[in-house]
């Protein structure tokens, strides 16, 4: 399906609340860790098109939590491209706690690329090779 790895990790200490799970907050950080690093995968990393004067904002978050993942325990976020315009794409994501093997968390996110501005972009002009990634990930996800 996907040519890039699950995001992997342990919860740490200090991402749990009174009740010794970790807080919902921080499973929206996770979700763009892993898009960060999906994105550097896929052959983008932050960094290179920041400094090109690209930005990729969050236009919406939506989170089903299934079950707590605790401190220590070991978890992967699988994160995959749903869709992509030119300049819109959305994400699907998964995080499973490796620990007990259970579904955590099923998450979609939404975002644009834009110049600095924050006026939106098309990514075949302005970064041609992003744009042919991210449209080879959406084929590679048909097969």
């Amino acid at each position: 399906m996907n040519e890039y790895k699950p995001y992997r990790r342990k919860a740490y200490y200090y991402e749990t609340d009174r009740m010794d799970i970790v807080h919902h907050s921080n499973y929206v950080r996770w979700l763009e860790e892993a898009r960060v690093d999906m994105m550097e995968q896929l052959g983008c990393p932050f960094d290179f098109t920041e400094k090109h004067g690209i930005v990729s904002p969050v236009l919406s978050v939506s989170c089903e939590y299934k079950y707590p993942v605790r401190f220590g325990d070991e978890f992967e976020v699988n994160c995959h491209l749903l869709s992509f315009n030119g300049c819109k794409f959305e994400l699907e994501y998964e995080v499973t706690n490796l620990t007990t093997g259970q579904l955590s968390l099923i998450a979609k996110t939404s975002h644009c690329f834009t110049g600095t501005d924050l006026r939106p972009i098309r990514m075949q002009k302005k970064f041609p090779q992003l744009y042919d990634n991210l449209l080879k990930a959406l084929e590679d996800k048909g097969e």
